[in-house]
């Protein structure tokens, strides 16, 4: 596939299934033996961990919206830098509800073959949500 191919594909997975929640969007852009190097904690392997991370992110911060900031790619790989914003409205990470809102920056590289997501690596501020929403100092 294009650069164009995997750019439109990293698109699609940000608007729907970050911004939208259409987790089972994830079947479809993934491969079935999609490779997370940086799992979220608790984040079990594959597709299937990667819906049920996102499903997790989404209860707890049920208005997110995540905007790329900077991105880049090449014939394989996309990589970008984000920012996501919300307000914590349900559990996420063992904490309810605190109705404080988050302002987070991350890094991600995924690496695409067949215009599917076959690995990724990334960075997200978990530690600044947690101090944000007010269960760490």
């Amino acid at each position: 596939m294009s650069k164009a191919d995997n750019v439109a594909a990293q698109e699609r997975f940000g608007a729907e299934v970050a911004n939208a929640g259409k987790v089972e969007v994830i079947d479809e852009l993934c491969a079935p033996d999609f490779l997370d190097h940086d799992p979220a904690p608790d984040q079990g392997p594959g597709p299937e961990g990667f819906k049920s991370f996102w499903s997790t992110f989404r209860t707890g911060f049920p208005d997110l919206a995540v905007e790329a900031v900077c991105m880049v790619a090449d014939d394989d790989s996309v990589a970008l830098a984000y920012r996501a914003t919300g307000t914590h409205q349900g559990d996420y990470a063992g904490h309810a509800s605190t109705g404080k809102p988050i302002d987070v920056r991350g890094v991600q590289v995924t690496r695409f073959a067949d215009g599917r997501m076959v690995e990724r690596w990334g960075s997200s501020d978990e530690l600044g949500i947690l101090k944000q929403i007010g269960v760490l100092r």
